[in-house]
């Protein structure tokens, strides 16, 4: 995508989208002149910004003759553009000073209201999840012909849930002997350790009944994975941000984004498998966020186990070079308190 746009485009693109972070108003020519530092004349820079909008990063709002990012633009930007600044020597000392070792849920409770605090945004973090959860029980319950429910027992009594979609038709009876095989050889294991022992004992059953059992063991896993939850400080700060709170349908996908706890551990669970700081933009993540919304990721990890995710969510205006470093800084400090507790 860099080579779609020299030099002057990217510089003028970055200039639109910092002034746009900045004012919050649409960007016209005369200030992508003032602080563009590009000596170009008027229409130099009008038909340099027709180009950009003609590839998706800038749009004309009507009421007005500047343009504002798109969230293509701002995807390019956070990817090509930003410059990240160290965070204030402030932040530093508040950060550290509360994020010692201590009970883990007093710590992600501070992690999650700090980065609310020092961002004026929301902040989440992800509960740190339970290490290789063992099951006492499964069953398998079936449907309609492609379709079996899993039933999981954990030692403790908890119960969950999951849908099964099977290539093919499994009959009551097979249902019973593959549940039977997994709860008499394996009960009190892990489905992590199960899926390893298996790879050498299934060989006794049928081939068919052993892809029911893999299909099984994945989804018995992120079942007692996703038993997460999160806390999150600071929503109430986003009803405060004109970009978000404009449009009413708009307000209501974000609201919704909130009560629906399974969108946003959809977004944390999504940044779990990536590395470092992660920007989701609008509807990135797989899960239906307004355009105007961007949340800030970075998974923590407990003596070098990931085991959740920190974050912040805010408009796409927001002033990604200072939030980045704040949720980075949040998830190295939040995992050394809980390695060391």
């Amino acid at each position: 995508m860099i080579s779609m746009l020299d030099k002057r485009a990217q510089i003028l693109l970055k200039t639109l989208i910092e002034r746009y972070i900045a004012e919050g108003q649409p960007i016209g020519s005369r200030t992508l002149s003032k602080y563009s530092g590009l000596d170009l004349s008027p229409a130099t820079i009008r038909n340099v910004m027709a180009d950009l909008e003609e590839l998706g990063f800038i749009a004309s709002p009507h009421t007005s003759a500047g343009r504002v990012p798109t969230p293509l633009g701002y995807r390019f930007f956070v990817d090509t553009l930003l410059i990240v600044k160290p965070l204030e020597s402030d932040a530093m000392h508040r950060l550290e000073l509360e994020l010692l070792p201590d009970n883990p849920q007093r710590v992600v409770q501070a992690a999650s209201q700090l980065l609310s605090q020092l961002t004026q945004f929301a902040g989440v973090v992800m509960t740190p999840r339970r290490r290789a959860v063992t099951f006492r029980h499964i069953e398998f319950l079936k449907l309609s012909e492609k379709r079996i429910l899993l039933i999981v027992v954990t030692p403790e009594g908890d119960v969950q849930n999951r849908i099964l979609f099977t290539e093919r038709d499994y009959s009551p009876s097979e249902l019973i002997e593959a549940a039977n095989y997994i709860n008499q050889n394996y009960s009190g294991h892990s489905f992590e350790d199960v899926r390893a022992r298996l790879q050498g004992e299934l060989r006794e059953l049928r081939q068919d009944l052993t892809k029911l059992m893999s299909t099984a063991l994945d989804a018995g896993s992120r079942a007692l994975a996703e038993g997460g939850d999160y806390v999150l400080s600071g929503e109430r700060n986003l009803l405060t941000v004109q970009d978000l709170t404009h449009d009413v349908n708009r307000m209501k996908q974000l609201l919704e984004l909130f009560e629906r706890k399974s969108s946003l551990l959809s977004i944390l669970d999504h940044s779990l498998r990536g590395q470092g700081v992660q920007i989701f933009i609008g509807g990135e993540s797989g899960v239906a966020a307004p355009d105007d919304v961007a949340v800030v990721t970075k998974p923590y990890t407990v003596d070098g186990e990931v085991l959740g995710t920190v974050g912040v969510i805010g408009p796409t205006r927001m002033a990604y070079d200072r939030v980045i470093p704040i949720v980075d800084v949040t998830a190295k400090l939040l995992s050394s308190a809980l390695s060391q507790h």
